[in-house]
């Protein structure tokens, strides 16, 4: 350590920082503040040098550090940004799969193809790969037994005594069995067996060939030669040859000289036979890869023909089904595909001529609904005014011919009913019927039906119980049109109920207003439901109506519904009764995202609470009708029955 230091040999002096350190050749003594301090030892003097090396380690560690952190970075950014278009492209792939024929078409055949010309390529190499080696190897092992067999016979005859003259026919016999051979390159490793008694004149011990050893003989082929008789053996072994390792064949057999046993290994060089394999595995891979590609193009342009006509066909269909009936295929050629587009085009004229019929005959029905209906409004209003006249002077008659007057006058009434609800159909059915939306409190709508039905609920013993929000619900509605709406549900409501109470209904929430009108009747089935709104249908067509109605009271609700841009659904199941929901949206350009009025009721799974009234704190609003009295109701418990 001293003589280190005494070189310059520290560390921090080498990476060229002075060494202010004292050394004995600088000075005895240093003076500091006048006093005279002595010379530190050697090992002190080193102490420095120590602490300035782990204080260079410590800062070439955080060094390492902050470059191992700076490259996780930049890791995760790679991975942040290329990551999600990885998925996008993993994204875009699923979806052209699963809407593209042709795309899966031709990525199954480039699939197939490509696992084929693996399979076959793969089997084809290796079998080409055998082929040659078993060849080199049938050729080193006639070669070596022709060259063994000299060797020895050259041994034999051999008539030397002295070392030189051993050791030149040693070599020389060995130089002349290396060389070419007729195809591959020949090398050789003479090595005298182990364990054997050394004789007198025994001057070689071992030979070899240029850049050669004996350590390039597998064991296992050592070993096999050693405990053979005369037998042959041979193993693939790797040659060094210049700065490159190539593939050879390594052939071992025992030849005696002089009384010592030694193992020749003729060594024969693989390297062409390995050149020409690669050219014929590049070759062979180059052209799969090329004849992929051809056999892809070829699926690309088959499935192309054969998916086009299918493409044109389904965006001909979509089209027909937007009521464009004069779109037709293109049709070319005789084959398949031009029959199929000819059947197509056949098919679509045929639904064509049909839907035109069709339509005809629904607008020569809407003009004679509407026609009939307008030419019997003169008589009508004739017949009506002679029935006023009758029923007003009912008094005077006896009792059969007042009776009869009644019930012209009832039925005229009907009629006129009748008339008014067909009129309004025809008018929806030939697209005129116009919406004049203003905004409107709902509930005083509500309130005037309820308390226009009053005198019918009365007279079937039933209460219409009002559940509403507390203050105004302003919607964009054409009343009149809700008005009817909601008439015709109550009324139905009452008319079905069987005496029980009518629960009415409604909720608001973002976007929407819902009104649901219960019964607790006979109720109907989903079947029912499902056809409630077809004009002039009937659950019971035995039925007669009670309340005067036409039958087109329902199907005229669902036209203003849908008018307003709303829903108008029904539930129904046997004796349970019937719900019917009104959705509305409160802004006739904004829509609906869910009605806030549940359309199966709650009171189905709670059978002990039919009518039942929500909790205070969300509705304080109430108006029970009965028999014809309206009056305000206090807000119940949600357990308590109206």
């Amino acid at each position: 350590m001293v003589s280190a230091i005494k070189q310059g040999s520290d560390p921090a002096a080498q990476d060229g920082e002075p060494d202010q350190r004292p050394t004995p050749d600088s000075a005895d003594a240093v003076k500091q503040d006048g006093a005279v301090q002595d010379v530190p030892e050697a090992g002190d003097a080193a102490t420095p040098g120590l602490r300035h090396m782990a204080f260079r380690a410590r800062i070439w560690q955080r060094r390492a550090l902050i470059v191992a952190l700076r490259v996780a970075r930049l890791v995760r950014t790679g991975v942040r940004r290329f990551l999600p278009g990885l998925r996008y492209l993993g994204r875009a792939l699923q979806r052209r799969w699963r809407r593209s024929i042709q795309f899966r078409t031709v990525l199954t055949t480039l699939m197939l193809a490509v696992t084929s010309f693996a399979v076959v390529g793969a089997y084809l190499s290796n079998q080409i790969a055998n082929n040659l080696f078993q060849e080199r190897l049938t050729q080193a092992e006639s070669e070596t037994r022709y060259n063994v067999k000299q060797v020895q016979e050259t041994f034999d005859g051999a008539q030397v005594t002295d070392q030189s003259s051993v050791i030149t026919l040693v070599y020389d016999t060995l130089n002349a069995v290396e060389g070419r051979g007729s195809v591959i390159q020949r090398r050789y490793v003479f090595e005298a067996m182990p364990e054997q008694t050394k004789p007198r004149n025994r001057w070689v011990e071992s030979r070899a060939s240029d850049q050669l050893t004996v350590s390039v003989i597998p064991p296992e082929l050592r070993k096999a030669v050693q405990q053979s008789g005369k037998d042959q053996y041979w193993a693939s072994t790797v040659i060094p040859v210049g700065t490159e390792d190539r593939p050879g064949i390594a052939v071992g057999n025992k030849v005696t000289f002089n009384g010592t046993v030694y193992e020749l290994y003729l060594i024969y060089d693989l390297n062409t036979a390995q050149q020409t394999l690669n050219e014929i595995q590049s070759v062979l891979w180059a052209g799969g890869a090329v004849l992929v590609l051809l056999i892809g193009a070829v699926a690309w342009y088959v499935t192309r023909n054969v998916v086009s006509p299918v493409s044109h066909a389904a965006m001909v269909s979509e089209k027909l089904a937007a009521g464009q009936l004069q779109e037709r295929m293109v049709v070319k050629g005789e084959d398949e595909v031009a029959r199929l587009g000819a059947s197509f085009n056949h098919m679509a004229a045929s639904l064509q001529e049909q839907i035109t019929q069709l339509a005809t005959l629904s607008q020569m029905q809407q003009r004679f609904v509407s026609d009939v209906s307008h030419e019997l409004r003169t008589p009508l209003t004739t017949v009506r005014m002679a029935a006023e006249v009758l029923y007003d002077a009912r008094d005077d008659f006896d009792p059969i011919n007042k009776r009869s007057a009644e019930l012209l006058y009832n039925q005229v009434e009907r009629f006129q009913s009748l008339l008014s609800d067909l009129l309004e159909i025809s008018r929806f059915d030939a697209g005129v019927a116009v919406l004049d939306a203003e905004p409107e409190d709902l509930l005083q709508v509500i309130s005037h039906v309820i308390e226009g039905a009053a005198p019918v609920a009365a007279e079937y013993g039933s209460e219409i119980v009002l559940t509403a929000p507390e203050g105004a619900v302003v919607v964009e509605m054409d009343a009149r049109r809700i008005d009817r709406i909601l008439r015709n549900l109550i009324l139905n409501a009452v008319e079905h109920g069987e005496g029980k109470p009518v629960a009415v209904t409604v909720a608001v929430n973002e976007t929407a207003v819902g009104v649901a009108v219960r019964d607790h009747g006979i109720g109907m089935d989903q079947a029912q439901a499902a056809r409630v709104f077809d004009r002039f249908w009937r659950a019971d067509p035995a039925r007669a109506r009670t309340t005067g109605g036409s039958g087109l009271g329902l199907s005229i609700a669902m036209e203003d519904t849908k008018l307003h841009h709303g829903w108008l659904q029904a539930w129904g199941r046997k004796g349970d009764g019937a719900n019917f929901r009104l959705t509305l949206p409160l802004r006739q350009d904004g829509g609906i995202s869910e009605s806030p009025v549940q359309l199966e009721p709650k009171d189905v799974t709670n059978p002990g609470a039919p009518g039942s009234v929500p909790a205070e704190q969300d509705y304080k609003n109430m108006l029970v009708l009965q028999a014809g009295a309206a009056r305000p109701a206090p807000v119940r418990a949600p357990e308590e029955t109206p």
